[in-house]
């Protein structure tokens, strides 16, 4: 990369500015991240859509919420997994991102994973960057670019994942974990 050097397996933070309603508070795990764009999950919005009503084989091996995330505003008719698997070695059908952190083939039969997962999420959707577009929304301010850790993507309570990304940021980006929802109250 000329600009910037590859983010993938790094956290988005939305910034308390940034008011694109897909985006609003969000926190998008990068997947991928080069110099042909970006593509990456929101990890912070469920949906009442719970796993096994759309993928009834996954169902049983999703977390806690055991629900359909969605990963963003692009394709939302397709699906994503990701799992969170310690070790070395991932097992066939799951591809490492960052860390233990990785991809599940989604057409891998679901008992061939199942003893390995750590953890499974699903989304509908991706957020997604051309060329240099993440790049110019930093340089905006939009977003805040943090180290990920595997429970983010599995966050039993993703409501609370914005704030609790920011607090455990050991600058002045945990006193953003402050800013009320909706500041005009103040």
């Amino acid at each position: 990369m000329t600009e910037v050097s590859s983010l993938t397996g790094r956290l988005l933070v939305a910034t308390p500015s940034l008011a694109d309603p897909n985006f609003e508070r969000a926190v998008v795990l990068l997947l991928d991240h080069d110099d042909e764009g970006s593509l990456g999950v929101v990890l912070n919005r469920p949906t009442p859509v719970g796993v096994g009503d759309i993928l009834e084989p996954w169902g049983g091996l999703a977390g806690d919420p055991g629900v359909v995330f969605q990963g963003g505003p692009v394709s939302l008719d397709s699906a994503l997994g990701l799992a969170v698997i310690p070790g070395d070695e991932g097992p066939l059908g799951w591809r490492r991102v960052h860390g233990a952190i990785g991809l599940v083939d989604l057409e891998t039969p679901p008992e061939l994973l199942a003893r390995a997962l750590g953890s499974l999420r699903i989304f509908a959707g991706y957020a997604g960057w051309g060329p240099g577009q993440l790049e110019g929304e930093l340089r905006e301010g939009a977003w805040y670019v943090v180290e990920s850790e595997p429970g983010d993507v599995s966050s039993p309570r993703p409501e609370n994942l914005w704030r609790a990304v920011l607090r455990r940021q050991r600058s002045g980006l945990a006193m953003v974990a402050t800013y009320p929802d909706d500041a005009s109250l103040n």
